[in-house]
Formats: structure tokens, C-alpha cells, sequence
């Protein structure tokens, strides 16, 4: 069986001898590079891996920030921190609406006749539900919109190509049309040069 040398020339060795002879890297940046734990071949190579890293580091960092914000975009509507949120916002419209609801006597009473299973409660624990709903909601009226719209466009197109359709035929009816009245006089010349040539022909100068 066949046994490699011990001195033969490896693709690495070879690569390495390419880049000494054309100055590409020293014969003591090689032999510091291996005998160093973390070999690096020259200074601008390990520059290029600790920007690696950093970016690396940095596009985590990154990352962790989205994930962060995301969560902070989803987060349960029943926390306590979201709940203080949207109790400033409410009491805020709630002092608007008083002052509105101040000037317009006719708006006050009309808000103020009950209205049947219009004010049921909703429990905290169920309120990123109801959220979730009115999305689902706002999506379906968007889909359905669209829908409508592109059966609007089908059925004027197929408006369109009826009307195109009678247009041609109409065209091409006219044309025969035409067609057969040019063939009648031209018929009709025809038997006029016949009667002519006829007399002609039985015609006694004498």
C-alpha cells in the first residue's frame, strides 16, 4: 500500500511558499502564527476578524434590541404598566369630553338615554383578546373590500367585451352589407354592356 512521504509538499505548504515569494506574507509572521495558541498569518487579517466580531457583537445587540421593542409592541394590554398608560390617556379624553359635553346640551342628552347591552364590561384578562378580535375584524373588512372591488373590475370588463363583441359584429355586418350592394352594381353594369354589345351586334347600318 501506498505511504505518503514525510517530506512531500502538502496544498497548504505550497500556498503558503506562493504568498513568501510574492511578498504577500513574511516567513516570521507564518512561524510566529503557528507558535502562537490563536495563530493569526498578518496583522491586517486579525483586524479583519475583530471587526468581524464586533460586528457580530454588534448585530446581536441589535437584535436583542428588536426583540426587546417587539415584545414591548406585544406585551399583554393587562399590564400594569400599559394600564397606567391607558388610564392618563382616558382621563385625559374623559376631562375633553366633559368640557364638550358642557357646550352641547343636545349632545348630553342623547348620550345620556340608556342604550340596551351597548355598556357590557369587559374583564382585564380578556382585553388583548377583544384587541385581537377587532384586528382580525379590521382585516377581514379590508379583504372583503378588496374582493368587491375586484369583482366590480371583472364585471366591467366583461361589460366591455360583450359591447366590443356587438361593435364587430355590427362592423362586420356593414361590411357585407356594403360589400353586396357594390357586387349588385357591379351586376348590374355587367348586364348593361351585354344589352349594349347585343344591339351592336344586330345592328344593320343599311
Amino acid at each position: 500500500m501506498w505511504e505518503p512521504s514525510l517530506f512531500s509538499v502538502t496544498p497548504a505548504a505550497s500556498l503558503l511558499s506562493r504568498c513568501v515569494s510574492v511578498g504577500a506574507v513574511s516567513q516570521d509572521e507564518i512561524d510566529a502564527a503557528f507558535s502562537s495558541p490563536n495563530p493569526v498569518f498578518s496583522t491586517r487579517l486579525q483586524e479583519t476578524e475583530e471587526m468581524i466580531r464586533n460586528q457580530k457583537q454588534l448585530d446581536e445587540l441589535q437584535l436583542e434590541l428588536e426583540l426587546l421593542k417587539m415584545e414591548e409592541r406585544s406585551a399583554d394590554v393587562s399590564h400594569d404598566f400599559h394600564l397606567d398608560q391607558k388610564n392618563k390617556r382616558l382621563q385625559q379624553f374623559a376631562c375633553h369630553l366633559l368640557d364638550l359635553l358642557r357646550e352641547q346640551r343636545i349632545l348630553r342628552q342623547r348620550l345620556m338615554r340608556p342604550l340596551a347591552r351597548t355598556n357590557l364590561p369587559v374583564p382585564a384578562h380578556m382585553q388583548s383578546f377583544m384587541v385581537g378580535s377587532v384586528e382580525l375584524m379590521m382585516d377581514f373588512v379590508a379583504c372583503l373590500e378588496e374582493k368587491l372591488k375586484s369583482a366590480q373590475i371583472q364585471t366591467t370588463t366583461a361589460d366591455s367585451l360583450t359591447l366590443l363583441v356587438s361593435y364587430i359584429n355590427r362592423l362586420f355586418s356593414d361590411y357585407l352589407n356594403n360589400r353586396y350592394i357594390k357586387c349588385e352594381g357591379l351586376c348590374s353594369e355587367f348586364v348593361g354592356v351585354q344589352k349594349g354589345c347585343h344591339r351592336a351586334q344586330y345592328w344593320d347600318p343599311s
